[in-house]
């Protein structure tokens, strides 16, 4: 028996004709690779909970949310494991989201309640249906990623809001960026300007993770222009623990770096550098 329009026990249906529920998953009828390595969702897994990269950046998302706040359904495309999916909804946003990879199962697991199995295109979602969408640290691994923000802005209703995290500065690119299938590394200007010409007005935008550009750069940066990166290491678990951990004694100095950069964000102060980027942007009602 075909379970195409079977409802989840939550009684909730993506806005899609061309999905299917299977195990509790929306399943496209086929889903596309994607610039990711086939590993990267379950090596994250192990690592999201305890760590620090992963839970300052859930705190940025929820402060701009909490200023800049969902019209209703926020569509995390591109959301992995659903670690901020999961946070979001546990703090009472309604949150769907949408991965191709095996982290799709990763944020069932997680207890996010309404998961689509499928890339955005491959979804197939009715055009203006989406009353918001998120797409943390993925736009960079979108080889055009102006055609992708247009398919985000097809999908979005009029005036809806769009959020997004994306690796800051192109002076910081390293191995790391090419192990992880990114194909930029943006400025504040680039990432306006790619929005903007996909149809979207900036309603704000930041750098984040200002303490972290100097060790990106002398322990990542450097170590690879110099052809020194053991690229057999990158990736890894241990890798990635380590990459996500902060050194006992620097703990007290890094946790006062990020509830100042939350307290600034709160006041919707941008700051300006960091690693990463956080951008609000919003339908133009006319486009």
């Amino acid at each position: 028996m075909s379970l195409r329009h079977q409802q989840t026990p939550n009684n909730w249906k993506p806005p899609s004709a061309d999905l299917e529920l299977r195990e509790g998953l929306w399943q496209a009828r086929q889903v596309t690779a994607v610039s990711y390595p086939e590993e990267g969702n379950e090596v994250c897994f192990q690592v999201e909970d305890a760590s620090y990269w992963f839970q300052h950046r859930l705190g940025c998302i929820r402060t701009i949310l909490g200023q800049f706040p969902p019209a209703g359904t926020l569509y995390d495309i591109g959301g992995g494991n659903g670690y901020v999916a999961a946070a979001l909804q546990a703090d009472g946003t309604d949150v769907a989201l949408i991965e191709p990879g095996p982290g799709a199962r990763n944020a069932l697991r997680r207890g996010v309640r309404n998961v689509i199995h499928a890339t955005l295109e491959d979804a197939r979602l009715q055009p203006n249906s989406l009353p918001a969408a998120g797409a943390f640290d993925v736009v960079e691994h979108i080889p055009d990623a102006g055609a992708f923000l247009r398919g985000i802005r097809a999908v979005l209703a009029p005036g809806g809001r769009f959020y997004c995290t994306v690796p800051a500065c192109p002076t910081l690119w390293s191995e790391e960026d090419v192990r992880a299938g990114h194909f930029q590394r943006y400025t504040r200007a680039t990432l306006v300007r790619t929005l903007q010409e996909a149809g979207f007005t900036v309603e704000f935008v930041t750098y984040f993770f200002t303490w972290l550009t100097l060790p990106v750069l002398l322990f990542r940066v450097l170590p690879s222009r110099l052809g020194l990166t053991n690229r057999a290491k990158l990736g890894t678990v241990e890798t990635m623990r380590s990459d996500h951990r902060v050194p006992r004694l620097l703990s007290g100095l890094v946790a006062r770096a990020h509830a100042r950069e939350l307290r600034l964000l709160g006041k919707r102060c941008p700051l300006s550098f960091g690693t990463s980027l956080l951008c609000v942007a919003r339908l133009n009602p006319a486009a």
